[in-house]
């Protein structure tokens, strides 16, 4: 039994991938700064084009989101994950992907039971818990408010 442990133990050690932190948060930062920086692209060109800037910058979160997902029905967005990781994943272009990639998975199961509800595998839960986190802290905002603690 001690000798299968500890061949495991090597076989484990052998097959995990090694990773180096330093290389994974430069990669990060770039990737991450690149999106953030394409987005700040996007808003000053649509500044410059004589848009308001929440205008402007309602439109960047829109076309981020759509490359993000054009990226993924490419096949390239879940590339550029495995290169930048959290870097990647963070911003907005994250979540689109993360609701874009089981839509496209799924797609043979029909658009039912498929696309639809591969959908909200994750943009449920984020949905739930958004709603119900403003509610409680309006709640609280409320009951502030009678106590004259408001703002």
């Amino acid at each position: 039994m001690e000798v299968d442990k500890k061949m495991y133990e090597s076989y484990i050690k052998e097959i995990t991938p090694v990773h180096s932190r330093r290389k994974n948060l430069i990669q990060a930062f770039l990737a991450g700064g690149t999106i953030c920086t394409l987005g700040q692209i996007v808003i000053n060109f649509l500044i410059s084009a004589g848009m308001e800037q929440e205008d402007a910058m309602a439109w960047n979160q829109l076309f981020l989101i759509a490359l993000s997902i054009l990226l993924t029905g490419l096949n390239i967005y879940p590339r550029l994950v495995k290169f930048a990781g959290a870097g990647a994943l963070v911003p907005i272009t994250g979540f689109a992907n993360s609701v874009a990639a089981p839509m496209m998975e799924f797609k043979v199961e029909g658009q039912v039971f498929g696309v639809g509800c591969k959908a909200f595998t994750i943009a449920g839960p984020v949905i739930l818990y958004g709603i119900f986190s403003t509610w409680v802290l309006g709640v609280i905002y409320y009951v502030l408010n009678l106590w004259s603690v408001g703002w």
